[in-house]
Protein backbone atom coordinates (compact mmCIF):
# COMPACT_ATOMS: atom_id res chain seq x y z
CA UNK A 1 0.00 0.00 0.00
CA UNK A 2 1.44 3.50 -0.77
CA UNK A 3 1.58 6.53 1.30
CA UNK A 4 -1.74 7.24 2.84
CA UNK A 5 -3.57 10.47 3.81
CA UNK A 6 -4.16 10.94 7.68
CA UNK A 7 -7.53 11.45 8.17
CA UNK A 8 -7.81 13.99 11.18
CA UNK A 9 -11.44 13.90 11.89
CA UNK A 10 -14.75 12.61 10.83
CA UNK A 11 -18.14 13.74 10.92
CA UNK A 12 -21.44 11.78 11.40
CA UNK A 13 -22.15 10.68 8.18
CA UNK A 14 -18.44 9.52 7.81
CA UNK A 15 -19.48 7.46 11.59
CA UNK A 16 -22.45 6.27 9.70
CA UNK A 17 -20.38 5.04 6.88
CA UNK A 18 -17.57 3.77 8.64
CA UNK A 19 -19.90 1.29 10.57
CA UNK A 20 -21.96 0.66 8.18
CA UNK A 21 -19.06 -0.61 6.01
CA UNK A 22 -17.95 -2.61 9.66
CA UNK A 23 -21.36 -4.40 9.78
CA UNK A 24 -20.67 -5.51 6.12
CA UNK A 25 -17.27 -7.09 7.16
CA UNK A 26 -18.58 -8.62 10.27
CA UNK A 27 -21.49 -9.82 8.34
CA UNK A 28 -18.66 -11.73 5.95
CA UNK A 29 -17.29 -13.79 9.04
CA UNK A 30 -20.33 -13.86 11.16
CA UNK A 31 -19.84 -17.44 11.04
CA UNK A 32 -16.57 -18.79 11.67
CA UNK A 33 -17.22 -16.19 15.01
CA UNK A 34 -20.32 -18.64 15.86
CA UNK A 35 -17.85 -21.63 15.21
CA UNK A 36 -15.85 -20.02 18.37
CA UNK A 37 -18.20 -19.95 20.63
CA UNK A 38 -17.17 -21.97 23.75
CA UNK A 39 -18.21 -19.19 26.46
CA UNK A 40 -20.13 -18.53 28.31
CA UNK A 41 -21.91 -21.21 26.63
CA UNK A 42 -21.17 -23.31 23.61
CA UNK A 43 -24.30 -22.42 21.64
CA UNK A 44 -22.35 -20.91 18.71
CA UNK A 45 -24.35 -17.38 18.18
CA UNK A 46 -22.08 -14.43 19.02
CA UNK A 47 -21.22 -13.85 15.09
CA UNK A 48 -24.89 -14.26 14.42
CA UNK A 49 -25.82 -11.88 17.24
CA UNK A 50 -23.74 -9.28 16.92
CA UNK A 51 -24.74 -8.94 13.29
CA UNK A 52 -28.13 -8.69 14.11
CA UNK A 53 -27.40 -6.18 17.03
CA UNK A 54 -25.00 -3.97 14.10
CA UNK A 55 -28.00 -4.19 11.59
CA UNK A 56 -30.79 -2.51 13.82
CA UNK A 57 -27.55 0.03 15.08
CA UNK A 58 -27.03 1.08 11.42
CA UNK A 59 -30.61 1.01 10.42
CA UNK A 60 -31.21 3.60 13.11
CA UNK A 61 -28.15 5.58 12.24
CA UNK A 62 -29.65 6.81 8.81
CA UNK A 63 -32.48 7.96 10.83
CA UNK A 64 -30.46 10.54 12.97
CA UNK A 65 -32.00 14.10 12.85
CA UNK A 66 -28.53 15.97 11.55
CA UNK A 67 -25.16 14.60 10.39
CA UNK A 68 -23.55 16.01 13.61
CA UNK A 69 -20.99 12.95 15.00
CA UNK A 70 -23.28 13.28 18.28
CA UNK A 71 -26.53 12.68 16.99
CA UNK A 72 -25.25 9.38 14.82
CA UNK A 73 -23.72 8.30 17.59
CA UNK A 74 -26.96 8.34 19.88
CA UNK A 75 -29.12 6.98 17.04
CA UNK A 76 -26.76 4.45 16.74
CA UNK A 77 -26.80 3.47 20.38
CA UNK A 78 -30.51 3.80 20.70
CA UNK A 79 -30.39 0.99 17.31
CA UNK A 80 -28.09 -1.48 19.14
CA UNK A 81 -30.40 -1.56 22.41
CA UNK A 82 -33.27 -1.99 20.84
CA UNK A 83 -32.09 -4.41 18.10
CA UNK A 84 -29.49 -6.35 20.52
CA UNK A 85 -29.36 -9.91 20.69
CA UNK A 86 -27.72 -12.34 23.32
CA UNK A 87 -24.81 -11.77 25.83
CA UNK A 88 -22.17 -10.28 22.99
CA UNK A 89 -25.22 -8.40 21.66
CA UNK A 90 -26.14 -6.24 24.89
CA UNK A 91 -22.61 -5.78 25.91
CA UNK A 92 -21.69 -4.67 22.36
CA UNK A 93 -24.99 -2.14 23.19
CA UNK A 94 -23.41 -0.84 25.97
CA UNK A 95 -20.29 0.38 23.99
CA UNK A 96 -22.18 2.22 22.01
CA UNK A 97 -24.12 3.87 24.31
CA UNK A 98 -20.54 4.86 25.93
CA UNK A 99 -19.08 5.86 22.72
CA UNK A 100 -22.61 8.08 21.53
CA UNK A 101 -22.24 9.55 25.70
CA UNK A 102 -18.01 10.80 24.94
CA UNK A 103 -19.30 12.27 21.69
CA UNK A 104 -22.22 14.52 23.07
CA UNK A 105 -22.79 17.45 21.63
CA UNK A 106 -19.55 17.23 18.81
CA UNK A 107 -20.25 17.88 15.26
CA UNK A 108 -17.14 16.29 14.66
CA UNK A 109 -14.82 13.92 16.03
CA UNK A 110 -10.78 13.75 15.99
CA UNK A 111 -8.63 10.71 17.66
CA UNK A 112 -8.41 12.14 20.89
CA UNK A 113 -12.42 12.97 20.97
CA UNK A 114 -12.86 9.32 19.96
CA UNK A 115 -9.88 7.94 22.55
CA UNK A 116 -11.68 9.57 25.42
CA UNK A 117 -15.11 8.35 24.08
CA UNK A 118 -13.97 4.46 24.11
CA UNK A 119 -12.82 5.05 27.38
CA UNK A 120 -16.77 5.49 28.66
CA UNK A 121 -17.27 2.91 26.16
CA UNK A 122 -14.98 0.40 28.18
CA UNK A 123 -16.65 1.57 31.77
CA UNK A 124 -20.17 1.29 30.33
CA UNK A 125 -19.99 -2.28 29.19
CA UNK A 126 -18.26 -3.48 32.20
CA UNK A 127 -21.21 -1.63 34.02
CA UNK A 128 -24.02 -3.44 32.42
CA UNK A 129 -22.16 -6.90 33.70
CA UNK A 130 -23.32 -8.38 36.94
CA UNK A 131 -20.34 -10.85 37.14
CA UNK A 132 -17.66 -8.85 34.29
CA UNK A 133 -15.14 -11.33 33.12
CA UNK A 134 -11.78 -10.53 31.73
CA UNK A 135 -10.46 -12.34 28.57
CA UNK A 136 -13.89 -11.55 26.60
CA UNK A 137 -15.22 -8.72 24.66
CA UNK A 138 -14.51 -6.31 28.09
CA UNK A 139 -10.76 -7.12 28.07
CA UNK A 140 -10.49 -5.94 24.55
CA UNK A 141 -12.46 -3.30 24.74
CA UNK A 142 -10.39 -2.21 27.70
CA UNK A 143 -6.93 -2.46 26.14
CA UNK A 144 -8.21 -1.05 23.10
CA UNK A 145 -9.53 2.48 24.88
CA UNK A 146 -5.93 2.55 26.56
CA UNK A 147 -4.29 2.43 23.70
CA UNK A 148 -6.03 4.99 21.66
CA UNK A 149 -5.32 6.76 25.41
CA UNK A 150 -1.47 6.45 24.38
CA UNK A 151 -1.42 7.04 20.86
CA UNK A 152 -2.92 10.64 21.85
CA UNK A 153 -0.46 11.07 24.90
CA UNK A 154 2.38 10.28 21.83
CA UNK A 155 1.20 13.41 20.30
CA UNK A 156 -1.06 11.49 17.22
CA UNK A 157 -4.03 13.41 17.65
CA UNK A 158 -5.58 12.54 13.93
CA UNK A 159 -8.14 10.09 13.74
CA UNK A 160 -6.67 7.72 11.20
CA UNK A 161 -3.08 6.95 13.46
CA UNK A 162 -5.43 6.79 17.06
CA UNK A 163 -8.06 4.47 15.36
CA UNK A 164 -5.16 2.37 13.83
CA UNK A 165 -3.57 2.34 17.72
CA UNK A 166 -7.10 0.70 18.58
CA UNK A 167 -7.18 -2.13 16.47
CA UNK A 168 -3.45 -2.92 16.56
CA UNK A 169 -4.55 -3.38 20.60
CA UNK A 170 -7.80 -5.36 20.09
CA UNK A 171 -5.89 -7.46 17.82
CA UNK A 172 -3.13 -8.37 20.54
CA UNK A 173 -5.98 -8.49 23.07
CA UNK A 174 -8.16 -11.42 21.25
CA UNK A 175 -5.13 -13.03 20.17
CA UNK A 176 -4.43 -13.12 24.27
CA UNK A 177 -7.54 -13.68 25.54
CA UNK A 178 -6.95 -17.87 25.92
CA UNK A 179 -4.23 -17.24 28.17
CA UNK A 180 -7.13 -15.01 30.65
CA UNK A 181 -9.70 -17.41 30.12
CA UNK A 182 -9.57 -21.50 30.85
CA UNK A 183 -12.46 -22.65 29.24
CA UNK A 184 -10.77 -20.63 25.60
CA UNK A 185 -7.31 -22.53 26.29
CA UNK A 186 -8.61 -25.83 26.29
CA UNK A 187 -10.66 -25.41 23.29
CA UNK A 188 -7.41 -23.42 21.68
CA UNK A 189 -9.95 -20.97 20.45
CA UNK A 190 -10.07 -16.67 21.59
CA UNK A 191 -12.35 -15.61 22.50
CA UNK A 192 -15.81 -15.14 19.91
CA UNK A 193 -17.60 -11.87 21.24
CA UNK A 194 -13.69 -10.64 21.37
CA UNK A 195 -12.76 -11.55 17.91
CA UNK A 196 -16.10 -10.23 16.64
CA UNK A 197 -15.35 -6.24 17.88
CA UNK A 198 -11.83 -6.32 16.45
CA UNK A 199 -13.45 -7.16 13.49
CA UNK A 200 -15.79 -4.35 13.47
CA UNK A 201 -13.08 -2.18 14.64
CA UNK A 202 -10.62 -2.96 12.09
CA UNK A 203 -13.91 -2.74 9.44
CA UNK A 204 -14.07 0.71 10.77
CA UNK A 205 -10.56 1.50 10.00
CA UNK A 206 -10.45 -0.13 6.70
CA UNK A 207 -13.04 2.06 5.43
CA UNK A 208 -11.38 5.08 6.91
CA UNK A 209 -8.26 4.42 4.85
CA UNK A 210 -10.23 4.10 1.83
CA UNK A 211 -9.99 0.76 1.16
CA UNK A 212 -14.19 0.42 0.69
CA UNK A 213 -13.59 -1.45 -2.80
CA UNK A 214 -11.08 -3.93 -1.67
CA UNK A 215 -12.94 -5.16 1.60
CA UNK A 216 -15.64 -6.60 -1.20
CA UNK A 217 -12.92 -9.26 -2.21
CA UNK A 218 -11.34 -9.74 1.25
CA UNK A 219 -12.59 -11.74 3.86
CA UNK A 220 -11.81 -10.54 7.45
CA UNK A 221 -9.03 -12.98 9.36
CA UNK A 222 -10.28 -15.08 12.44
CA UNK A 223 -6.76 -14.63 15.04
CA UNK A 224 -5.40 -17.86 15.90
CA UNK A 225 -5.23 -18.83 19.73
CA UNK A 226 -1.13 -18.87 20.30
CA UNK A 227 -1.98 -21.29 22.72
CA UNK A 228 -2.54 -25.07 21.23
CA UNK A 229 -6.15 -26.95 21.86
CA UNK A 230 -5.51 -29.03 24.97
CA UNK A 231 -9.36 -30.66 24.23
CA UNK A 232 -10.75 -29.42 20.92
CA UNK A 233 -14.22 -27.33 20.99
CA UNK A 234 -16.33 -29.88 20.12
CA UNK A 235 -15.22 -32.09 23.21
CA UNK A 236 -15.30 -29.08 25.62
CA UNK A 237 -18.40 -28.79 24.60
CA UNK A 238 -19.92 -32.30 24.98
CA UNK A 239 -20.06 -32.24 28.75
CA UNK A 240 -23.45 -33.46 29.81
CA UNK A 241 -24.91 -30.14 31.68
CA UNK A 242 -28.24 -28.39 31.24
CA UNK A 243 -28.03 -24.74 29.88
CA UNK A 244 -31.27 -23.48 30.63
CA UNK A 245 -32.89 -20.81 28.87
CA UNK A 246 -31.41 -17.69 27.07
CA UNK A 247 -34.14 -14.92 27.76
CA UNK A 248 -34.03 -11.87 26.32
CA UNK A 249 -36.86 -8.99 27.02
CA UNK A 250 -36.87 -5.28 26.29
CA UNK A 251 -39.08 -3.64 28.97
CA UNK A 252 -39.78 0.05 28.52
CA UNK A 253 -41.82 2.51 30.88
CA UNK A 254 -40.63 5.59 33.45
CA UNK A 255 -38.33 6.16 36.26
CA UNK A 256 -36.69 2.49 35.57
CA UNK A 257 -33.42 1.88 37.16
CA UNK A 258 -31.14 -0.17 35.51
CA UNK A 259 -28.69 -0.79 38.25
CA UNK A 260 -30.78 -1.57 40.63
CA UNK A 261 -32.85 -3.88 38.15
CA UNK A 262 -29.69 -5.81 37.90
CA UNK A 263 -28.55 -6.39 41.73
CA UNK A 264 -32.38 -7.94 41.79
CA UNK A 265 -31.73 -10.38 38.80
CA UNK A 266 -27.96 -10.92 40.11
CA UNK A 267 -28.47 -13.79 41.84
CA UNK A 268 -31.41 -15.64 39.53
CA UNK A 269 -29.51 -16.59 36.64
CA UNK A 270 -25.62 -16.27 34.97
CA UNK A 271 -24.63 -14.04 31.93
CA UNK A 272 -26.75 -11.50 33.17
CA UNK A 273 -26.47 -8.47 31.12
CA UNK A 274 -28.84 -5.01 32.15
CA UNK A 275 -28.40 -2.45 29.54
CA UNK A 276 -30.33 1.32 29.11
CA UNK A 277 -32.10 4.11 30.88
CA UNK A 278 -34.96 5.26 32.68
CA UNK A 279 -37.26 4.68 29.77
CA UNK A 280 -35.70 1.18 27.63
CA UNK A 281 -33.81 -1.53 29.58
CA UNK A 282 -32.46 -4.59 27.70
CA UNK A 283 -32.32 -7.21 29.84
CA UNK A 284 -30.43 -11.01 29.02
CA UNK A 285 -29.90 -13.51 31.18
CA UNK A 286 -29.19 -17.20 31.03
CA UNK A 287 -31.98 -19.06 33.75
CA UNK A 288 -33.85 -22.08 34.75
CA UNK A 289 -36.86 -20.55 34.72
CA UNK A 290 -37.57 -17.23 32.69
CA UNK A 291 -41.13 -17.31 33.50
CA UNK A 292 -40.38 -16.17 36.99
CA UNK A 293 -38.03 -13.35 35.39
CA UNK A 294 -40.80 -12.73 32.83
CA UNK A 295 -43.13 -12.23 35.90
CA UNK A 296 -41.11 -9.83 37.78
CA UNK A 297 -39.75 -7.27 35.08
CA UNK A 298 -43.68 -7.24 33.38
CA UNK A 299 -44.27 -6.11 36.60
CA UNK A 300 -42.39 -2.67 36.41
CA UNK A 301 -43.68 -1.56 33.03
CA UNK A 302 -44.36 -3.21 29.08
CA UNK A 303 -42.48 -6.08 28.07
CA UNK A 304 -41.14 -6.20 24.31
CA UNK A 305 -39.22 -8.61 21.88
CA UNK A 306 -39.59 -11.88 24.57
CA UNK A 307 -37.16 -14.41 23.04
CA UNK A 308 -36.65 -17.61 25.32
CA UNK A 309 -34.57 -19.66 23.62
CA UNK A 310 -34.01 -23.22 24.79
CA UNK A 311 -29.71 -23.50 25.09
CA UNK A 312 -29.53 -27.17 25.64
CA UNK A 313 -30.80 -27.44 21.44
CA UNK A 314 -28.66 -24.52 20.87
CA UNK A 315 -25.77 -26.16 21.70
CA UNK A 316 -26.35 -29.78 20.08
CA UNK A 317 -26.91 -27.42 16.61
CA UNK A 318 -22.97 -25.99 17.71
CA UNK A 319 -21.91 -29.52 18.41
CA UNK A 320 -23.13 -30.70 14.90
CA UNK A 321 -21.38 -27.07 13.16
CA UNK A 322 -18.21 -28.43 15.00
CA UNK A 323 -18.65 -31.72 13.57
CA UNK A 324 -19.40 -30.69 9.82
CA UNK A 325 -16.44 -28.08 10.16
CA UNK A 326 -13.59 -30.77 11.46
CA UNK A 327 -12.25 -32.56 9.26
CA UNK A 328 -12.93 -36.40 9.22
CA UNK A 329 -10.13 -37.33 9.00
CA UNK A 330 -8.86 -40.59 11.10
CA UNK A 331 -5.34 -39.32 11.03
CA UNK A 332 -3.62 -36.64 13.13
CA UNK A 333 -0.82 -34.60 12.50
CA UNK A 334 1.39 -32.98 15.19
CA UNK A 335 3.77 -30.38 14.10
CA UNK A 336 6.96 -28.76 16.94
CA UNK A 337 6.62 -24.89 15.71
CA UNK A 338 7.80 -21.88 17.49
CA UNK A 339 6.65 -18.29 16.52
CA UNK A 340 2.72 -16.99 16.12
CA UNK A 341 3.09 -16.40 12.41
CA UNK A 342 4.43 -19.90 12.11
CA UNK A 343 1.80 -21.36 14.49
CA UNK A 344 -0.57 -19.78 12.61
CA UNK A 345 0.99 -21.18 9.10
CA UNK A 346 0.46 -24.86 10.39
CA UNK A 347 -2.81 -24.69 12.30
CA UNK A 348 -4.02 -23.54 8.97
CA UNK A 349 -2.84 -26.60 7.42
CA UNK A 350 -4.53 -28.94 9.77
CA UNK A 351 -1.57 -29.49 12.26
CA UNK A 352 -1.74 -29.51 15.92
CA UNK A 353 1.14 -27.14 17.36
CA UNK A 354 3.14 -27.99 20.20
CA UNK A 355 5.06 -25.09 21.26
CA UNK A 356 9.20 -25.51 20.44
CA UNK A 357 12.11 -25.35 18.17
CA UNK A 358 15.84 -23.84 18.21
CA UNK A 359 16.75 -23.64 22.27
CA UNK A 360 12.85 -24.68 23.61
CA UNK A 361 13.07 -28.19 22.38
CA UNK A 362 9.67 -30.16 24.07
CA UNK A 363 9.92 -32.90 26.17
CA UNK A 364 8.98 -36.11 25.08
CA UNK A 365 6.31 -35.98 28.08
CA UNK A 366 4.90 -32.68 25.74
CA UNK A 367 4.62 -34.68 22.65
CA UNK A 368 2.78 -37.35 24.60
CA UNK A 369 0.40 -35.19 26.13
CA UNK A 370 -0.52 -33.98 22.34
CA UNK A 371 -1.02 -37.37 21.14
CA UNK A 372 -3.32 -38.73 23.53
CA UNK A 373 -5.27 -35.74 23.89
CA UNK A 374 -6.24 -35.75 19.87
CA UNK A 375 -8.98 -37.71 18.83
CA UNK A 376 -7.33 -40.00 16.13
CA UNK A 377 -5.40 -42.82 17.01
CA UNK A 378 -3.04 -42.60 14.44
CA UNK A 379 -0.75 -39.70 14.92
CA UNK A 380 2.24 -37.87 12.47
CA UNK A 381 4.61 -36.23 13.96
CA UNK A 382 6.82 -33.22 12.02
CA UNK A 383 9.71 -32.57 14.72
CA UNK A 384 11.14 -29.53 12.11
CA UNK A 385 14.42 -29.70 14.06
CA UNK A 386 16.89 -32.18 14.12
CA UNK A 387 17.29 -32.15 17.67
CA UNK A 388 13.88 -33.21 18.28
CA UNK A 389 13.39 -35.69 15.99
CA UNK A 390 15.52 -38.37 18.76
CA UNK A 391 12.73 -37.17 21.14
CA UNK A 392 9.51 -37.78 18.90
CA UNK A 393 11.13 -41.17 18.25
CA UNK A 394 10.70 -41.90 21.75
CA UNK A 395 6.95 -41.37 21.67
CA UNK A 396 5.74 -44.67 20.01
CA UNK A 397 6.98 -46.51 23.00
CA UNK A 398 4.79 -44.82 25.68
CA UNK A 399 1.26 -45.01 24.03
CA UNK A 400 -1.03 -47.64 22.61
CA UNK A 401 -1.64 -45.33 19.69
CA UNK A 402 0.06 -45.91 16.06
CA UNK A 403 2.89 -43.38 15.65
CA UNK A 404 4.56 -42.26 12.48
CA UNK A 405 7.49 -39.98 12.33
CA UNK A 406 8.26 -37.93 9.90
CA UNK A 407 11.94 -36.63 10.47
CA UNK A 408 11.81 -33.11 9.10
CA UNK A 409 14.73 -31.02 10.24
CA UNK A 410 13.17 -27.94 9.13
CA UNK A 411 10.24 -25.36 9.21
CA UNK A 412 10.31 -25.54 5.09
CA UNK A 413 10.29 -29.35 5.34
CA UNK A 414 7.33 -29.38 7.82
CA UNK A 415 5.45 -26.91 5.56
CA UNK A 416 6.24 -28.87 2.57
CA UNK A 417 5.48 -32.10 4.33
CA UNK A 418 2.11 -31.01 5.22
CA UNK A 419 1.11 -29.67 2.18
CA UNK A 420 1.63 -33.12 0.44
CA UNK A 421 -0.62 -34.92 3.06
CA UNK A 422 -3.32 -36.98 1.43
CA UNK A 423 -6.65 -36.71 3.82
CA UNK A 424 -8.00 -40.05 1.70
CA UNK A 425 -4.68 -41.81 1.33
CA UNK A 426 -4.06 -44.09 4.15
CA UNK A 427 -0.86 -43.51 6.67
CA UNK A 428 1.42 -46.32 5.06
CA UNK A 429 1.15 -44.12 2.09
CA UNK A 430 1.02 -40.36 3.53
CA UNK A 431 3.99 -41.09 4.72
CA UNK A 432 5.71 -41.85 1.50
CA UNK A 433 4.55 -38.45 0.03
CA UNK A 434 4.94 -36.69 3.16
CA UNK A 435 8.87 -38.17 3.03
CA UNK A 436 9.43 -37.26 -0.53
CA UNK A 437 8.19 -33.77 0.02
CA UNK A 438 10.35 -32.82 2.40
CA UNK A 439 13.34 -34.15 0.24
CA UNK A 440 12.02 -31.96 -2.51
CA UNK A 441 12.61 -28.39 -0.41
CA UNK A 442 15.67 -26.84 0.15
CA UNK A 443 15.67 -24.59 3.67
CA UNK A 444 17.70 -21.81 4.42
CA UNK A 445 17.97 -20.33 7.84
CA UNK A 446 19.64 -17.09 9.30
CA UNK A 447 20.46 -16.84 12.75
CA UNK A 448 22.75 -15.07 15.58
CA UNK A 449 26.22 -16.75 16.78
CA UNK A 450 25.52 -16.37 20.82
CA UNK A 451 29.39 -16.85 20.71
CA UNK A 452 32.24 -16.33 19.44
CA UNK A 453 33.36 -19.71 17.35
CA UNK A 454 34.38 -21.96 14.56
CA UNK A 455 32.39 -24.18 12.41
CA UNK A 456 32.94 -25.60 9.14
CA UNK A 457 36.67 -24.05 8.84
CA UNK A 458 35.06 -20.62 9.16
CA UNK A 459 35.81 -18.11 12.49
CA UNK A 460 32.64 -16.90 13.29
CA UNK A 461 32.77 -13.69 15.96
CA UNK A 462 29.84 -13.45 18.32
CA UNK A 463 26.25 -11.81 17.18
CA UNK A 464 27.37 -12.35 13.23
CA UNK A 465 25.04 -13.67 11.18
CA UNK A 466 25.22 -17.10 9.99
CA UNK A 467 23.34 -18.86 7.19
CA UNK A 468 22.32 -22.72 6.50
CA UNK A 469 21.25 -24.25 3.95
CA UNK A 470 19.51 -27.84 4.79
CA UNK A 471 21.53 -27.46 7.87
CA UNK A 472 25.25 -26.52 6.83
CA UNK A 473 26.67 -23.51 7.18
CA UNK A 474 27.21 -21.81 4.26
CA UNK A 475 27.94 -18.16 4.77
CA UNK A 476 28.67 -15.84 7.33
CA UNK A 477 28.02 -11.93 7.59
CA UNK A 478 27.62 -9.09 10.31
CA UNK A 479 23.82 -8.27 8.15
CA UNK A 480 21.36 -11.24 8.62
CA UNK A 481 20.04 -9.42 5.16
CA UNK A 482 23.17 -9.78 3.08
CA UNK A 483 24.03 -13.53 4.55
CA UNK A 484 20.96 -14.72 3.54
CA UNK A 485 22.01 -13.16 -0.09
CA UNK A 486 25.17 -15.02 0.25
CA UNK A 487 22.99 -18.22 0.58
CA UNK A 488 20.98 -17.44 -1.79
CA UNK A 489 23.61 -16.99 -4.23
CA UNK A 490 24.82 -21.30 -3.61
CA UNK A 491 21.25 -21.96 -5.13
CA UNK A 492 20.23 -22.19 -9.17
CA UNK A 493 16.77 -19.94 -8.51
CA UNK A 494 16.20 -20.59 -12.24
CA UNK A 495 14.90 -23.93 -11.58
CA UNK A 496 13.35 -22.80 -8.23
CA UNK A 497 9.27 -22.02 -8.60
CA UNK A 498 8.67 -20.55 -5.42
CA UNK A 499 10.29 -19.34 -2.30
CA UNK A 500 8.47 -18.56 0.71
CA UNK A 501 10.64 -15.88 3.18
CA UNK A 502 9.67 -16.41 6.89
CA UNK A 503 10.79 -13.32 8.96
CA UNK A 504 11.66 -13.73 12.67
CA UNK A 505 10.78 -12.08 15.67
CA UNK A 506 13.14 -9.38 15.71
CA UNK A 507 13.59 -8.30 11.90
CA UNK A 508 11.81 -5.66 10.61
CA UNK A 509 9.16 -6.13 7.94
CA UNK A 510 10.64 -3.96 5.44
CA UNK A 511 14.09 -5.90 5.63
CA UNK A 512 12.07 -9.31 3.97
CA UNK A 513 9.93 -7.10 1.55
CA UNK A 514 13.80 -5.81 0.47
CA UNK A 515 14.84 -8.95 -0.11
CA UNK A 516 11.50 -10.06 -1.82
CA UNK A 517 11.47 -7.10 -4.52
CA UNK A 518 15.49 -8.22 -5.05
CA UNK A 519 14.56 -11.69 -6.13
CA UNK A 520 11.75 -10.61 -7.87
CA UNK A 521 13.64 -8.30 -9.85
CA UNK A 522 16.44 -10.72 -10.64
CA UNK A 523 14.36 -14.20 -11.35
CA UNK A 524 10.87 -12.77 -12.63
CA UNK A 525 9.48 -16.47 -12.82
CA UNK A 526 10.06 -16.94 -9.44
CA UNK A 527 6.72 -16.35 -7.28
CA UNK A 528 7.77 -14.90 -3.78
CA UNK A 529 5.82 -14.96 -0.39
CA UNK A 530 6.81 -12.84 2.40
CA UNK A 531 5.38 -14.12 5.57
CA UNK A 532 5.30 -13.09 9.31
CA UNK A 533 7.18 -16.00 10.95
CA UNK A 534 7.61 -14.52 14.17
CA UNK A 535 9.99 -17.06 15.25
CA UNK A 536 12.29 -16.02 18.14
CA UNK A 537 16.41 -16.60 17.55
CA UNK A 538 16.05 -17.09 13.35
CA UNK A 539 16.02 -13.66 11.10
CA UNK A 540 15.09 -15.43 8.53
CA UNK A 541 13.76 -18.95 7.71
CA UNK A 542 13.17 -19.32 3.74
CA UNK A 543 11.61 -22.20 1.69
CA UNK A 544 13.00 -23.13 -2.03
CA UNK A 545 10.86 -25.10 -4.01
Amino acid sequence: MGEMRQVESANGQDLREMLAAATSWLEKSAADIDALNVFPVPDGDTGTNMLLTMRSAIEEAYRAPDQSASAVAQATAKGALMGARGNSGVILSQIWRGLAQGLAEKDSFTGSDLADALIQSSAMAYRGLSNPVEGTILTVVREAASAAQAQVSSGSDDLQSVLEAIVKAASESVANTPSLLPVLKEAGVVDAGGQGLYTILEGTLRYLRGEGEQMQFRKPQIIVSDIPATRLPQMVAAEEMPYGYCTNVLLKGQGLDPDKLRMKLKRKGQSLVVAGDESTIRIHIHTYEPGKILNYVGSLGTMHEISIRNMDEQHQDFLEMQREKAPAVDIAIIAVVSGGGLTEVFKSLGAVVVSGGQTMNPSTKDLLQAVELVVSDKVIILPNNKNIVLTANQVQSLTTKTIEVVPTQTIPQGVAALLAFDYEADLKTNIQLMDEAKSAVRSIEVTRAIRSTKLNGRKIKRKQAMGFLDGNLVAVGDMATGTLNEVLVELDLDKAEVITIYYGADTKPAEAEQISVAICQQHPQLQVEVVKGGQPHYNFIVSVE
